[in-house]
């Protein structure tokens, strides 16, 4: 699998197909990695290849991913949307499609947000969102789930 690096940050991504380009994020959370591709709703890569050149990364730290670098405290959303404009960079892709799935459509917001003129259309697919009757869940889930796991990893965390 191939590797993008930028400073202490690791990025794995893979890409398949031909056409225009196409940046893919599978569910997962925080755990958002390639190989959650074969057990989401549909496998977008395997699905699209005959029409785009799809490109999906595993999110930085997600556990049983490839990809590491520190999380920044002041804006996480910031540094996540600094790795996939940095791949698409990388790989010398100035305009894209987007498709998120569950943190994906956060991902999509941030890019949309940070990149007006680079993302040609993005699609929310099953994307996750604030819940005003318990705001703190995602944060518990993230403890509970991702952080559990890494942090033992991890002790620069």
């Amino acid at each position: 699998m191939p590797f993008y690096q930028k400073g202490d940050v690791r990025i794995r991504y893979e890409e398949t197909g031909s056409g225009f380009p196409l940046l893919v994020t599978p569910g997962g959370g925080l755990n958002s990695r390639v190989s959650n591709w074969p057990t989401a709703v549909f496998n977008a890569p395997e699905a699209f290849k005959n029409d785009f050149r799809c490109i999906t990364m595993d999110q930085r730290n997600a556990n049983g991913g490839e990809s590491t670098g520190p999380i920044p405290t002041g804006d996480p959303w910031d540094a996540f949307a600094d790795d996939q404009l940095g791949l698409m960079d990388h790989l010398g892709i100035r305009e894209f499609f987007y498709m998120g799935y569950c943190i994906g459509g956060c991902f999509a917001g941030k890019l949309l947000q940070r990149a007006p003129g680079r993302v040609v259309a993005a699609v929310f697919c099953q994307t996750v969102g604030h819940r005003p009757d318990d705001p703190d869940v995602m944060y518990r889930n993230s403890l509970e789930n991702w952080a559990r796991e890494l942090l033992p990893q991890r002790s620069d965390l």
